[in-house]
């Protein structure tokens, strides 16, 4: 079978996974109908997002060692058991325990194997591969977002809605379960020959203890935490702060997770491209530099809706291409042969912008009744992350892994 299907199959899952970022639909509807705070429902997205983060590192181990099959079942499996679950909610730990933990141990399971997967069926194209099946997963909130608060929930109501999209997601996630596999061991694509500095640096394979033992692991960790916290904080709150200027309008607030969606799956998309040629580390703080313009602006553009489509847009794909760059170069600096373990611990870095964004704009817009002070912190955020991106270097190949 050709390689494309596997890069389909990644696709496939990612696309149901990505539903995580539409959560910012079922916010308001929620809160209409338990009377529930805006830090209430904003710690849902923050304990999915960190239990997505910590159960990546177990499944990226075990990916590396028994492969993709397992994990992508049991992904595919608990993220539609989370829907699910959701449509019996009637208190808050229900949902934090259906969405947050159940689906974020799906998010964990199933996001852990198509980045190494095509790390290793793309050496040649690995950015772009890379970009475009964690694309899938920007790409997710963009059709299944409107979906849900444009048709479902209007005409069959908050329960119903996650049951259809648990069934929907399950078959998506089995059919990409299905089609990702590792390839052989040696694999090239035809006629295609690595240069000799890349087949140097790959030669290094280095284990999770020796990634430790570089000091680019750390800059990386921590540009990737702060740099990740911005976009974070805006897709947890994209539709309430779209409303609290004034965008009231059911389909343009769609629109706008429409934009966002759509500059996200772009930023993982042609930045993973981009950083083929340009190089992972330059394109990482080219677009967190963007990043730190960009989210003043997103708030200074207030009820304007093109100037507002179009910060949206730009601040999604800055958190894009984090998310997809990142794991390519994780794949560069270390290794294919424990992409799996070394990329999960990397990923941790993620889990801790999912405590830092979503609070900053739940908690910050409960204190001011506006977003001016959350906007301009994740800012703030974004700068340090990029002086971190500045001091990051490709880990020396050397037996001793330095940088």
């Amino acid at each position: 079978m050709s390689r494309w299907w596997r890069l389909a199959g990644g696709l496939s899952m990612n696309m149901a996974l990505g539903t995580l970022y539409a959560w910012s639909v079922f916010v308001v509807p929620l809160e209409g109908r338990f009377g529930w705070k805006r830090a209430d429902t904003s710690m849902v997205f923050t304990i999915a997002v960190i239990v997505f983060a910590l159960s990546f590192v177990v499944a990226g181990r075990i990916q590396d060692k028994y492969g993709p099959r397992l994990c992508s079942l049991l992904g595919g499996i608990l993220v539609s058991l989370g829907f699910y679950l959701c449509s019996f909610t009637e208190s808050l730990g229900h949902l934090y325990l259906c969405f947050g933990v159940i689906g974020g141990l799906g998010n964990g399971f199933g996001y852990a194997t198509p980045i190494p997967v095509m790390a290793k069926w793309f050496p040649d194209r690995r950015g772009l591969a890379i970009g475009l099946a964690v694309g899938g997963y920007g790409a997710g909130s963009a059709i299944f977002g409107p979906l849900a608060q444009l048709k479902l929930i209007p005409a069959y109501g908050l329960p119903a809605t996650f049951q259809i999209l648990g069934g929907i997601f399950f078959v998506m996630t089995m059919a990409g379960a299905a089609l990702l596999r590792n390839p052989p061991a040696g694999y090239r694509p035809e006629g295609w020959s690595p240069a000799a500095a890349q087949s140097a640096a790959a030669a290094r394979q280095f284990k999770p203890g020796e990634m430790l033992r570089t000091p680019t692991f750390y800059l990386m960790w921590a540009g990737y935490a702060l740099g990740c916290s911005a976009g974070l904080m805006v897709i947890s709150q994209l539709v309430p702060f779209a409303k609290s200027v004034g965008i009231a309008a059911a389909s343009l607030t769609t629109m706008t997770l429409v934009v966002g969606a759509l500059g996200n799956a772009s930023g993982r998309i042609l930045s993973g491209w981009m950083s083929d040629r340009l190089g992972r580390i330059n394109v990482l703080r080219a677009m967190i530099g963007i990043c730190v313009v960009a989210m003043p602006a997103l708030y200074a553009a207030g009820s304007n809706v093109v100037l507002l489509y179009a910060a949206v847009f730009v601040v999604y794909w800055c958190y894009g291409t984090q998310l997809s760059v990142n794991g390519v170069a994780a794949a560069d600096f270390w290794g294919t042969q424990n992409a799996g373990s070394n990329y999960g611990i990397l990923f941790t870095a993620w889990g801790v912008a999912g405590i830092l964004g979503p609070r900053i704009g739940g908690v910050l817009y409960d204190r001011y009744h506006n977003y001016q002070a959350a906007f301009y912190a994740a800012a703030a955020l974004a700068a340090v992350a990029l002086l971190c991106e500045l001091g990051a270097r490709r880990p020396a190949a050397g037996p001793d892994g330095g940088a």
